[in-house]
């Protein structure tokens, strides 16, 4: 549905949820069964994707269109209103959320506007953070959003064919040693195989990827023992990995560095985590130094009891805790559970008990190649998975956000489609090991 079709609704009261990532989108669906509700999503983009995807869609191993949740179906399947555009800033005293044109092909489909709530729910994400590199902004690509995602791997392959045929490498310099920057290096690798497979000589070859990050190991989010396998593993499959990098500036010919200097050819930022730019520029509201939102326990704001916040954007520090839980999207998904459920009641004045994270461990996958799962919270006494099992935990992750959002009988559905069309589907399963 429309955001024209926002006039019925104006005897209930109105949220207006800004970002349809994997909190917004799923709270949406779940507090429009709510009849006292009129709920409307805002997001720039026509379609939602899982965010964990982003980088399988950057390196061209999974085509967006297949996994791409179109907001105006899911808004008239679930009762939900659709408003697209980019939200350009909050009128706090008013109510309102200036939302900016649309433009879609060229064309002006939506003017300005401005949209009015009663309660306001943010769920923008967040970003890489520059830590005030020169130049990350101006020569970097970002994978932060499905729109950068696609813009990249449309510009990856053609280089990749032309550095073939030329006889060079195609170098790729992926700044930050996190989930992101790790699983894009062996994402990029399973690129160049399939690449291969379709013709194209030597593309293993061709590519050449380094992964840089400024602390002693990767995936600091992890166990030890992950982090020293997943780089064995990387450097195995020829990536080059360097740790306690300190980059100063990118610029057009790759990194450079306080020792010396790394060339490339494309630069990927994947470095750090900060607020969307929409939740740094709400100055009037507490934030954090990354600048996110600070919440109380209920997920509301500190300062102004009709705004929430959830996800990335979003800085909750748990009772008796000195730092505030980290970005994730299993605190997200979690979180917008959470209101889901309890927010119709504190809107009637109810009580509602505080949110508590679960924390259910993490999961990294490495491609086709390999994956690892910390279950250290779960009493397993390696409390590690590693290999196919770690990459199925992996794929069940998703089939249960498609489950949220479309229902257990619509994902068989999506599960029978997927398994009767693979085999006429291009394979790209390729290089297996664990």
């Amino acid at each position: 549905m429309f955001e024209r079709d926002t006039a019925r609704h104006d005897a209930r009261h109105r949220v207006v949820i800004v970002g349809g990532g994997v909190a917004g989108l799923d709270l949406a669906g779940a507090l429009a069964r709510d009849t006292g509700l009129a709920v409307t999503l805002i997001d720039l983009a026509t379609a939602h994707v899982w965010k964990p995807m982003l980088h399988s869609i950057a390196a061209g191993t999974r085509a967006s269109a297949g996994v791409e949740v179109p907001y105006v179906a899911q808004a008239r399947r679930h009762g939900f209103t659709y408003a697209a555009g980019a939200v350009l800033d909050i009128d706090r005293a008013a109510r309102t959320v200036h939302v900016d044109r649309f433009v879609l092909h060229g064309r002006d489909l939506l003017p300005e506007r401005r949209i009015a709530y009663d309660t306001l729910v943010l769920a923008v994400g967040s970003v890489a953070a520059p830590f005030g590199v020169e130049g990350v902004e101006a020569h970097a690509r970002h994978i932060d959003t499905l729109i950068e995602a696609q813009n990249f791997q449309a510009d990856l392959l053609p280089r990749l064919v032309e550095a073939a045929h030329a006889g060079r490498q195609l170098r790729i310099a992926i700044v930050g040693g996190g989930a992101t920057g790790v699983q894009l290096a062996a994402e990029l690798l399973q690129m160049a195989d399939i690449a291969g497979g379709y013709g194209l000589n030597d593309s293993r070859a061709t590519l050449d990827v380094t992964l840089v990050d400024r602390g002693p190991r990767l995936l600091p989010a992890f166990p030890e023992t992950v982090s020293a396998a997943a780089r064995a593993r990387l450097e195995g499959l020829g990536v080059h990995v360097r740790t306690d990098v300190k980059v100063v500036a990118v610029d057009e010919r790759g990194l450079r560095l306080d020792d010396g200097a790394i060339p490339a050819d494309m630069t990927v930022w994947a470095a750090g985590v900060q607020a969307a730019p929409l939740a740094k520029s709400l100055t009037s509201l507490t934030q954090d130094q990354s600048g996110r939102l600070c919440i109380d326990r209920h997920c509301r704001s500190v300062d102004d009891p009709a705004i929430f916040a959830i996800g990335d954007c979003a800085s909750l520090t748990p009772q008796g805790e000195e730092r505030p839980m980290p970005s994730t999207a299993q605190i997200a998904y979690q979180q917008a559970v959470y209101l889901g459920r309890h927010l119709p009641a504190m809107l009637a004045g109810k009580e509602a008990p505080p949110f508590r994270h679960r924390d259910f461990g993490a999961l990294v996958k490495l491609g086709e190649y390999d994956g690892y799962a910390d279950l250290g919270k779960f009493g397993i006494s390696s409390g590690v998975i590693r290999g196919r099992l770690a990459r199925l935990g992996h794929e069940m992750l998703y089939r249960r956000h498609q489950m949220r959002l479309h229902g257990r009988a619509a994902v068989l559905r999506l599960w029978l489609a997927d398994r009767l069309t693979s085999s006429i589907r291009p394979d790209d399963r390729v290089a297996k090991g664990d």
